[in-house]
């Protein structure tokens, strides 16, 4: 790993407040694209892979003792939620993950930047990283002050689960219409991204990327929920 790498995410090992070791994090970031065009050095799939188990149990663990009163579906129905691709993606946003990204050129000129499964994979990859620098008990506090706060509002965290029928719930409630969505698509065949944009009453409220159409109306539909709901609650 070298040093340039490494140093180009002094900024954002900074903002996740934690010491993880900064050429894991640059693996963290590196997604197989970058990796193939650069002689096939290692991705971020293998941190992938344990962070996701990471996210999975630290989540679990606080819904089970946050709520000993709630049942194992109900349970389930949260933590799905919380740990889907739409929210994970959407907490990778806040956070500006997408410009700490390494890619190739396809994924560059594709959008690769905001797509939510690129996303959601790179931020499972940070937990994991956290886990081999820190162990165990930080790198859950991790998960928790990144991803902990969907789960203080459970409305919040079945809109990630199933943004566009929640987005058409709020939108009959508040007497706004159904939601249209409108799709743009960019790119070769084999790696085309999907743009989608939401309306109410005709307004343009929200857009949303994707690797696929449905994935671009979900994306959508969370962030003009998330719009809706703040705003109502404001």
């Amino acid at each position: 790993m070298t040093s340039d790498r490494v140093d180009a995410h002094a900024d954002l090992h900074a903002w996740l407040g934690v010491d993880i070791d900064p050429e894991l994090l640059a693996l963290a970031l590196t997604h197989r694209s970058y990796a193939f065009e650069h002689g096939g050095i290692p991705t971020n799939e293998r941190l992938e892979f344990l962070g996701d188990t990471i996210l999975g149990q630290a989540i679990t663990i606080e819904l089970f003792d946050r709520h000993p009163d709630v049942s194992e579906g109900e349970l389930a129905k949260r933590r799905a939620g919380v740990v889907s691709t739409v929210a994970l993606a959407d907490v990778a946003r806040t956070i500006g993950l997408g410009q700490h990204l390494l890619l190739g050129r396809g994924e560059e000129t594709t959008g690769g930047r905001d797509k939510s499964s690129i996303l959601a994979d790179a931020l499972e990859a940070i937990f994991g990283a956290a886990f081999l620098s820190l162990g165990h008990e930080a790198s859950a506090q991790l998960v928790l002050r990144l991803v902990g706060p969907l789960l203080d509002d459970p409305e919040r965290s079945g809109a990630a689960l199933d943004p566009k029928t929640h987005l058409q719930e709020l939108a009959a409630r508040l007497e706004r219409g159904s939601p249209e969505y409108a799709i743009d698509a960019t790119g070769p065949d084999h790696a085309r991204t999907f743009t989608a944009t939401v309306s109410l009453d005709g307004e343009p409220i929200a857009t949303g990327a994707g690797t696929s159409k449905k994935a671009a109306e979900m994306s959508a539909a969370l962030t003009a929920w998330t719009q809706l709901h703040d705003a109502v609650d404001a």
